[in-house]
């Protein structure tokens, strides 16, 4: 898959996701089943305490590693989260992260990415477990 694909993906994510909006992912790499994106943490996406709320950290890791998962299937395959194991290592500040998702493993019906969250220090401030359940389509989401 070429740069110009993954960003397809990812443009449509933004126009089309409510949290799409707020990440605004930028591309940094792909290869087959790893993903990573840049994504931004605004005001929005803060508690009162002025850190990035928890929440907003598994909602941006649940997001990168769908798209990693529908990017693969062409489109053609939805991921119904059954779980997701979030570890919070330390707390981050609004601004720009990296994030990873890597396919631990991909079955007919289930898979299993990790996900991961890097401030711009290169610390690892999340790890995201994710397992769904891979509803799989007649067509591409992304077919108008």
């Amino acid at each position: 898959m070429t740069q110009q694909e993954v960003q397809q993906y990812i443009d449509f994510h933004r126009e089309n996701g409510g949290t799409g909006k707020i990440f605004q992912f930028k591309f940094k790499n792909y290869e087959p089943g790893l993903l990573v994106l840049e994504g931004n943490f605004t005001e929005t996406c803060l508690n009162p305490n002025g850190t990035v709320q928890g929440g907003m950290m598994t909602s941006m890791l649940d997001d990168i590693s769908s798209l990693l998962l529908i990017m693969e299937a062409n489109g053609k395959l939805y991921p119904a989260s059954t779980d997701l194991h979030t570890l919070h290592h330390r707390s981050l500040n609004k601004g720009e992260v990296i994030a990873k998702a890597k396919i631990i493993k991909k079955g007919k019906t289930i898979a299993t990415v990790k996900g991961e969250i890097y401030d711009q220090d290169n610390k690892l401030i999340t790890t995201l477990m994710h397992t769904a359940y891979l509803v799989h389509l007649d067509k591409s989401l992304y077919d108008k």
